[in-house]
């Protein structure tokens, strides 16, 4: 049945799921990549979209930003519309020396300075990481169309101004971009018995002075979604 944040009926989403934090890209997702794409759901203006890639049913949704949205609608596709997959398809910042703008990054483990585990009592640090089949195929489909992919850890964090500090630790720790959601998706997943996956773009490197245009992120964006859509084929 629907819920408080989400008016799509069960059969309206399909069992894999894209979701970039921006509902306007979801859009543009399903206008450009899915043929039959009809929108169920927009509350709160957060879209979704499901349609059929080379002939797969596919929802594109949006997650907004931050690990209490992503928690939010992650958690009601995994344990209220039986949705088996979801990957995340966003922008991270740069934190290592050699990854560089419109690097294509791929979250095998999501670090985080956020308290969402919390709420497990774990007695002990949980490792929030991808689902290893969903990362074989993403990285397969890199391979597939020619595309760079660097896989490693990242880090989800609560705070989007970090104190450069704060980012010199972790890319000291050997993690390659910084980002606001995933590790909330794969604790989410963990605890359904799930499947997910981060993949993410640099838009912008937080120690180089560099950031893509709008027009450079249009086309830096695409080379992840097409990566993503690809996991289908």
């Amino acid at each position: 049945m629907p819920t408080p944040h989400n008016t799509a009926e069960i059969n309206q989403i399909a069992s894999t799921v894209f979701m970039p934090g921006d509902p306007l890209r979801a859009e543009y997702i399903a206008k450009k990549y899915l043929t039959d794409a009809v929108k169920v759901t927009e509350v709160r203006n957060m879209y979704g979209f499901t349609g059929k890639y080379n002939g797969k049913d596919v929802t594109v949704m949006g997650h907004g930003m931050g690990v209490p949205s992503v928690g939010i609608y992650t958690y009601e596709l995994y344990n209220f519309y039986n949705v088996e997959s979801i990957i995340r398809i966003g922008s991270a910042g740069g934190l290592a020396e050699d990854v560089n703008l419109r690097d294509i990054v791929i979250g095998m483990g999501a670090c985080t300075d956020s308290n969402f585990a919390w709420q497990y009592a774990l007695p002990g640090t949980f490792s929030a990481i991808a689902d290893f089949s969903l990362l074989q195929r993403a990285v397969a489909s890199a391979e597939r169309a020619n595309k760079t992919v660097r896989v490693g850890n990242i880090i989800t964090s609560d705070v989007f101004y970090s104190p450069k500090t704060a980012n010199e630790k972790w890319r000291d720790m050997g993690v390659l971009a910084v980002e606001m959601e995933a590790a909330a998706l794969y604790m989410n997943a963990a605890k359904a018995g799930k499947k997910a996956l981060c993949i993410c773009t640099v838009s912008d490197h937080l120690f180089k002075p560099e950031q893509l245009t709008v027009e450079e992120r249009q086309t830096g964006f695409d080379d992840m979604i097409e990566v993503a859509l690809g996991m289908l084929e």
